[in-house]
Parts: C-alpha cells; sequence; structure tokens
C-alpha cells in the first residue's frame, strides 16, 4: 500500500539533450564501444542548470516520467539525477534530468498584472481576437419600507 504525502515534492523529468539521425550515430558508436554511463557524462556538458530547466518549461519538455518507447533502452544510474533513454533502430539519444517540481525558478519577466493575467489564453491556430468584457449587472434598488408595506396591505387585502 502506498501513503501519498501531500506535502511531497513531485520529481519530474525535463529534457536536457535530443539527438536524432547523424547528431546521434556518434553517441551511438560510444554506447557500443564503452556503454551508456559514457554518453550520460558526455551528454551532461550540455546541461546548462537553470536555464536548461527553463528552457524545458517554456518549451513544454517536462515529463511526470521518463518518456520511452517500447524499442527504447533506459538508463537510470543510482544517485544520478540523469537518465538517458536512446534506440539504435530509430537513432536517436535523449538525456534527461529530474528536478523537484516544487522548486520552478521565478520567471525571467515579472508577472503581468491581475486584469492581464486573466486574459485567455493565444491560440496558436488563429489570431489573437480581444474577448468582450462582462457587462457589469444592474443591481435592483432596494425599496423604501412604507411601499414594501402598502404593496403587502394590497396583494393580503389586509391593513396594518
Amino acid at each position: 500500500m502506498t501513503v501519498l504525502d501531500e506535502h511531497a515534492t513531485a520529481t519530474r523529468w525535463i529534457s536536457v539533450a535530443f539527438l536524432q539521425g547523424d547528431e546521434a550515430d556518434g553517441l551511438l558508436a560510444l554506447i557500443d564501444q564503452e556503454g551508456p554511463i559514457a554518453a550520460i557524462y558526455q551528454l551532461r556538458q550540455l546541461d546548462d542548470g537553470d536555464h536548461t530547466l527553463e528552457a524545458a518549461l517554456v518549451n513544454g519538455y517536462v515529463y511526470d516520467e521518463i518518456p520511452v518507447g517500447v524499442s527504447d533502452h533506459t538508463i537510470e544510474p543510482f544517485g544520478s539525477p540523469y537518465a538517458l533513454t536512446y534506440n539504435e533502430s530509430f537513432r536517436y539519444v535523449s538525456l534527461l534530468r529530474h528536478y523537484n517540481a516544487t522548486a520552478e525558478p521565478a520567471p525571467a519577466m515579472a508577472p503581468l498584472p491581475r486584469a492581464h493575467a486573466e486574459l485567455p489564453p493565444r491560440r496558436p491556430d488563429m489570431a489573437w481576437r480581444p474577448q468582450p468584457q462582462p457587462q457589469p449587472q444592474p443591481q435592483p434598488q432596494p425599496q423604501p419600507v412604507s411601499s414594501a408595506i402598502s404593496a403587502a396591505e394590497g396583494r393580503n387585502g389586509v391593513t396594518l
């Protein structure tokens, strides 16, 4: 039985590097000759810390689990923040790094004012059009007490 702690931090994976085709052939040869750990040591030089994390967050290269295909090889060395996924048939190599999802870096730009934050997100497939702003609804005006009493007397036929 797994007990979930609401204060536990979620570990997610970000893409550090993805090489395919001719770019991956050298690393695939290195994996064949020296093993996948050698490829991790070489690819981790591309990890630029917070810049890599911010780029992955902005571009959507963030995963709850290591993305793998049926024929992929995945290496996740014990104690290492990295995981290597590679496929010789499809000629690609991918290095991922795990990070604590609650410790996301502050955005490079200042947050938008509250009024702008409520605008709907832009859709890339259509030009942005301003959304109609909701019109304030008129509030009912309270009736004076004397007119409320006379209205009640007229409906019930009873005088107070």
